[in-house]
């Protein structure tokens, strides 16, 4: 069978320049030009202006990944001194500490001749070697970088990823790896979410017992968070730090069980969702408390933001305590809310004067609170809109939730400030970015990647790149080139994939069970927790966890059912019903397979279910006589059945089944 990739290049839009380049993020302006830049062993390049010690080992990073792409022997990674020894030329005006707002603008010039980076700043340089990596290419003479002038610049200032290291544990190679691959999309923050009702995962020397007792031994150390904070910043990548209080928090009671609402003993939660431990906000000790902590952490962490989280306090232990209600009768409070405002005012003032900005999820939105504060919009986009109109500076995570299982497209397509907005033009202004955001109930150090990695690179697109670039075809196309370019830093998102069958079936029998996984993606939102009960100690190894968001095969048989539709071409035919045969046959493979083999039997159902509806597909590529409305009936029956969740996943072929059935009416 031909590859279904070849037809994704039919369907793409971009103007033709753009097909021939994978650049991702697309840039602000690019002009290709017919120039190609040859490489051999002899390549070299030279720093000139504000030259620092980032900018000089991100320079040789590049020269790194450049052999290891080419397999050229290069005779020096390291930069030269002389530029006429050099074939690119990077410059760099200014020295800029790393902070919201650092230019990141180049401008990149490749001819047949010479390579010209042109930056404000070591960081705007290393934006740029991203995109001259991504311009590199081959013919049979060798390899080249294409000719290419590139002007370009961020369209918002933030573009982050959250990474929850608190619900499953997430070692230092996890966060190490993500850095250097959020690096190659452009990406700019790394919001460490580090104390949950789960976890607490940083060492404290003030408060010892918050991270003995409440991490399972399983926390980073100062060094740690000091090596985290130096790895992202030579890669111009911010570490924001999140404590989230004051719920989320029974992992701080374990040890120090006075800071609760209710009294203890404390133990670390095994489950997910809103727990009713919450800090108790009428005690001034609670304040000392968090002084001495939120002091020691502003030392750790050198950026100016700081989160506090202030999500989901469900208000339980307060409205049990009586102290707590004398408290809010006292002071006029009449609702929790208020009651929370009041304690996000206190610890505002304690970050204000350790010279941080505080920064919340948009439960803590309140008209009394500062205008330095920076709200998060995760509930929905109302709620970014209400803070920026207020003077806020927000950041949109609503829609940027990767770890609901939603495709690329859905994120690619949800923009910050979108074309219909409701949102001033002062508003506007207050609009700092964006977050992808990795919670992590339901994924290991072993399938976190494949639930960032490749979609993240497709909000990376949307928070750098002009908001008129949003061609779904083309993002998905140079999206899966920029997928395979991100092994190289370790990321396991296509690795572990078939690694993981292997642990299921053994490796003799991965084709089998790749050939239905392929066309399968977990369900969507929170609709796992509906099918299991899960804990955190839970197995993280099953089908529905090898299963990717974005199912590559069944969305190319989608599009390969599309084009045949639109011109009915023989061919396509022949590969649709050349696949079809191939799901028809594996599912006797399956069923063989599941009798030796207990843990797949789960999705047998999902099995017999593609096997069903490839039979009606074959029959609907087939002569008139089956089409009449008793076998509309039945096929319609049939692919209701197969459209619903089994086993925590869903078969991905149903659209483009479905078009060839009601192509026959």
């Amino acid at each position: 069978m031909r590859k279904l990739l070849l037809f994704l290049t039919l369907v793409i839009t971009h103007a033709q320049a753009q097909e021939k380049l994978n650049l991702m993020p697309w840039p602000t302006a690019v002009n290709q030009l017919e120039s190609r830049f040859r490489i051999d062993d002899s390549f070299k390049l030279n720093i000139n202006g504000a030259v620092g010690k980032n900018s000089i080992d991100y320079a040789s990073r590049f020269i790194s990944r450049l052999s290891g792409r080419t397999g050229i022997f290069f005779t020096d990674f390291l930069p030269v001194e002389n530029p006429l020894d050099s074939g690119l030329q990077i410059s760099i005006a200014e020295e800029k500490s790393l902070e919201v707002g650092v230019d990141e603008s180049y401008e990149l010039k490749i001819s047949g001749a010479s390579i010209n980076l042109l930056a404000k700043t070591q960081v705007g340089a290393m934006r740029g070697l991203e995109t001259l990596l991504q311009l590199l290419s081959a013919d049979e003479k060798g390899y080249y970088f294409i000719g290419a002038e590139v002007n370009d610049a961020p369209r918002f200032v933030w573009r982050g990823l959250l990474l929850d290291v608190c619900r499953h544990w997430m070692p230092m190679d996890v966060v190490l790896r993500n850095l250097d691959a959020m690096a190659a999309v452009k990406m700019n923050v790394l919001h460490l979410h580090l104390t949950e009702d789960q976890g607490f995962r940083v060492e404290s020397k003030v408060y010892p017992k918050l991270h003995q007792l409440g991490s399972d031994g399983n926390y980073f150390t100062q060094e740690d968070i000091k090596l985290i904070v130096s790895y992202a910043a030579a890669r111009g990548i911010r570490v924001i730090p999140e404590f989230d209080i004051p719920g989320h928090t029974s992992s701080w009671f374990v040890g120090y069980p006075e800071l609760a609402s209710a009294s203890g003993p404390y133990t670390i939660t095994r489950k997910a969702g809103v727990q009713d431990p919450t800090i108790d906000p009428t005690k001034e000790s609670t304040y000392k408390f968090l002084k001495g902590f939120l002091t020691e952490m502003a030392g750790l962490f050198p950026d100016t933001y700081m989160h506090i989280g202030g999500d989901e306090n469900n208000g339980k232990q307060w409205d049990a305590n009586p102290q707590i209600s004398k408290f809010k009768e006292e002071n006029g409070f009449v609702s929790n809310h208020e009651l929370q405002a009041y304690f996000n005012m206190r610890i505002a003032k304690i970050l204000t004067s350790l010279n941080k900005r505080m920064v919340g999820w948009d439960e803590i939105l309140d008209k009394d609170l500062p205008k330095s504060i920076v709200i998060q919009s995760w509930r929905g986009k109302q709620a970014l809109v209400d803070a920026a109109e207020a003077g806020y500076d927000v950041l949109l995570s609503n829609g940027y939730y990767i770890d609901l299982s939603q495709p690329a497209s859905y994120h690619y397509l949800n923009d910050p400030i979108p074309e219909n907005t409701e949102l001033s033009s002062e508003a506007r202004k207050h609009v700092l970015g964006g977050e992808a955001t990795m919670w992590s109930e339901k994924v290991s150090p072993e399938t976190v990647d494949s639930r960032i990695w490749p979609r993240t690179a497709a909000i990376a697109e949307r928070l750098w790149s002009p908001a008129n670039i949003n061609d779904i075809n083309s993002m998905h196309q140079r999206m899966g080139v920029i997928s395979a370019q991100l092994e190289e830093h370790g990321v396991t998102h296509l690795k572990n994939y078939e690694m993981m069958m292997r642990r299921l079936v053994g490796q003799e029998n991965v084709p089998v069970l790749k050939i239905l996984i392929d066309v399968l993606e977990p369900v969507e939102g929170y609709a796992r927790g509906r099918y299991k009960k899960y804990t955190m100690q839970s197995p993280l190894t099953r089908v529905p966890d090898i299963a990717r968001p974005d199912a590559i095969v069944a969305r190319e048989f989608n599009l390969l059912v599309d084009k045949y539709l639109k011109n009915k071409n023989a061919n396509l035919k022949n590969d649709i019903k050349e696949q079809l045969l191939i799901w028809i046959d594996n599912s006797k493979k399956i069923k063989k397979l599941a009798e030796v083999k207990p843990e797949i039997r789960e999705i047998l159902p999902l099995s017999d279910d593609l096997s069903k509806i490839s039979i009606i597909a074959m029959q609907a590529l087939s002569p008139n006589k089956f089409h009449d409305a008793s076998w509309h009936k039945s096929a319609s029956s049939m692919l209701a059945e197969a459209a619903k969740p089994k086993a925590e996943c869903e078969l991905k072929v149903i659209e483009g089944i479905s078009k060839l059935v009601s192509a026959t009416k």
